[in-house]
């Protein structure tokens, strides 16, 4: 199965480091879209979730800080890493940087090799999240053997006791339960 595109935002209003960055991605084979300012950048993401963001803090408008910050309070973009890439070389704003929930941080000029081999880390990081985040969720579904009395429709756990089915599929499962009674029940309890 081929792995899809990546997928790269870079958030930048500088023609120069778009012109050199557009260089350096495109013959890596990724796939790049662009928003000059932080407000574009949400626009975009409204309708595109890239596997990777690239963003500048020294903006017009919204800075990149503030532009992180409402990316990672998004739940629907919250776990794309964002790659701050700035002339602002203080340890101060590097810290602001990651405060705001940066996954990295390069300082301009940035040497390409040292940008791709980040770029790759961080894409290689998060898709592996993503294939774990997808590996629980399948491993929370119910799979194999359950053990079920007869007569009390008790299961036995892992631990060795018996509980109720709805508790043990409540534990073990994302099942949500609606009661109701079943007709050979609710005829009992006519009678």
């Amino acid at each position: 199965m081929k792995e899809k595109t990546v997928s790269i935002l870079i958030v930048d209003d500088q023609m120069n480091n778009l012109k050199i960055l557009l260089h350096l991605l495109k013959q890596q084979q990724f796939e790049i879209h662009i928003a000059e300012n932080g407000e574009r950048a949400l626009e975009t993401l409204a309708h595109h979730h890239p596997d990777l963001i690239l963003l500048d803090i020294l903006m017009p408008g919204m800075d990149g800080f503030e532009t992180c910050k409402r990316i990672k309070a998004n739940t629907a973009t919250a776990d794309i890493p964002i790659i701050f890439m700035t002339a602002l070389a203080s340890l101060k704003d590097k810290i602001k940087g990651f405060e705001a929930g940066g996954a990295d941080y390069i300082t301009k000029p940035f040497e390409q090799n040292e940008m791709l081999i980040r770029i790759n880390t961080h894409i290689t990081l998060h898709r592996q999240q993503l294939k774990l985040k997808q590996a629980l969720k399948k491993k929370q579904a119910l799979s194999g053997i359950l053990r079920i009395c007869p007569s009390c429709k008790k299961i036995r756990n892992d631990a060795g006791y018996w509980q109720q089915v709805e508790q043990y599929l409540a534990e073990h499962s994302e099942a949500l339960f609606r009661h109701g009674v079943c007709p050979n029940c609710r005829e009992r309890q006519n009678q």
